[in-house]
């Protein structure tokens, strides 16, 4: 089982560098790149999700990321102790495809990350937030076994 930690405020400028630091993680892991392009994703839009709505754009809190992959599985723990989200269902998206102007313009981050990863849960546990991502995830073909 590997292990890896980021940490960072809560700055959105902060969200490329260590999505990039988590991508190459996953490389140097041989997940394979499709895999490694929904996790960039994801791990994007949680990270704006907590900035934007947990801290309320407040750049000096901290949010914790920890990556942990074991045989084919990717787990991925986001956690702050920002303001906690009142819905903690699984996001629909209920619209017209061929109407336009009537997309919704919140929630569908959360949509595309429940689309892209095989599993997600959220909890609270003394005051801080988790969001946990879990991907099982294809290899490519030269990993060997360490």
């Amino acid at each position: 089982m590997l292990k890896k930690r980021f940490s960072i405020k809560s700055n959105y400028y902060n969200v490329v560098p260590v999505s990039k630091e988590i991508r190459l993680f996953l490389v140097e892991n041989f997940i394979n790149e499709t895999d490694c392009n929904d996790i960039e994703i994801c791990i994007m839009e949680t990270l704006n999700n907590v900035i934007k709505h947990s801290y309320k754009e407040l750049d000096t809190e901290y949010i914790e990321i920890e990556v942990v992959f074991d045989t084919n599985k990717l787990e991925i723990n986001v956690k702050d102790k920002g303001i906690s989200r009142k819905n903690i269902n699984k996001p629909t998206l209920d619209y017209d495809p061929d109407n336009i102007m009537e997309l919704p313009e919140n929630g569908m981050g959360l949509y595309i990350i429940d689309q892209l990863m095989d599993d997600t849960k959220y909890y609270i546990n003394d005051d801080i937030n988790t969001f946990i991502m879990i991907k099982s995830v294809a290899i490519n073909g030269d990993y060997e076994k360490k």
